[in-house]
């Protein structure tokens, strides 16, 4: 369920809490990605998800739902790995100078916080790729950008509007990353420690369990940041040149005004139904990683 407490010396060890953070954050993507498509557009206002459903599956066929699939795997590949990594590496640091007892919750959630800092820096630009292809059929036909894959809306966004719009949106994406990985991280292995510990379940019922448990408290810190993230990352100039948000605090703003605090959870119950499976298979995904490399000696 975890990297093993004692450290060993070596390339392998440093890089194995990466390479298995990104592979099962891959590996569920590639189940979630539908449920993702749906979220992100009742986000931008195309209504139910029970609507949204029937009518990309009649105007736009099967396909549509994987629209974006590259963009979401470049995602994990920069993003989750950078976060699964740093928070297995800050834990085990906090743990080595803790004398090898488990940490409080508060020092889990601050790990979690510079996690998810970290992972969102490392994965903005491929995560601004996957929602523009996502709100791409969206747009009206003159507005659409026609990306090809996660590398050419990458190429696309640098030649057209330079390098550093890849980062457009950054900083509402790294809030969003804290708040989700706090909730996430630190509660996961709270969990773990509680079900095996405490309530003495055994290893596949705690994996489910806390992944569980995981998957809930990031969805519920996280809609709102991911909220604004969405609608700062799609928005697009007036005939002015003029956009319609300054900035994530002025979105934040104008929403309050407009819709009121839960206008920030539009589209709860299937970012909740996105957000908690994607966790738990992350989690499931990555226990699984690990109990096979410990059967090859790795």
């Amino acid at each position: 369920m975890g990297d093993e407490k004692k450290p060993k010396v070596g390339v392998w060890p440093t890089v194995k809490p990466f390479i298995n953070g990104g592979v099962s954050g891959m590996l569920a993507t590639c189940v979630i990605q539908p449920i993702d498509m749906i979220k992100v557009r009742i986000q931008l206002g195309q209504g139910s998800a029970a609507h949204i459903t029937t009518t990309m599956l009649k105007n736009e066929g099967v396909a549509a739902f994987y629209k974006g699939l590259s963009a979401g795997l470049l995602r994990q590949a920069t993003y989750t790995t950078a976060r699964l990594g740093s928070f297995r590496i800050l834990t085990n640091k906090a743990i080595e100078a803790n004398d090898g007892k488990p940490l409080p919750l508060y020092q889990k959630a601050l790990c979690g916080l510079t996690a998810g800092a970290i992972g969102a820096t490392v994965g903005s630009p491929s995560d601004l790729a996957l929602i523009r292809m996502q709100a791409d059929a969206t747009l009206p036909a003159a507005q659409r950008r026609h990306y090809t894959n996660a590398f050419h809306a990458l190429y696309r966004i640098t030649k057209d509007e330079g390098v550093l719009s890849l980062w457009k949106g950054a900083g509402p994406t790294v809030v969003r990353a804290m708040a989700l990985n706090m909730g996430m991280l630190a509660s996961y292995d709270q969990s773990v420690e509680f079900f095996r510990d405490s309530v003495g379940l055994g290893e596949a019922a705690t994996v489910v369990g806390a992944s569980s448990v995981s998957g809930f408290f990031a969805a519920a810190c996280s809609l709102p940041f991911d909220y604004v993230k969405t609608q700062i990352q799609k928005m697009q100039p007036d005939a002015e040149g003029k956009y319609p948000y300054t900035g994530s605090l002025d979105c934040t703003l104008k929403t309050l005004k407009a819709g009121g605090p839960l206008k920030f959870y539009s589209g709860f119950p299937v970012y909740c139904v996105r957000i908690a499976p994607h966790v738990m298979m992350t989690w499931i995904f990555l226990n699984q990683i690990q109990k096979l490399e410990k059967s090859y000696g790795l």
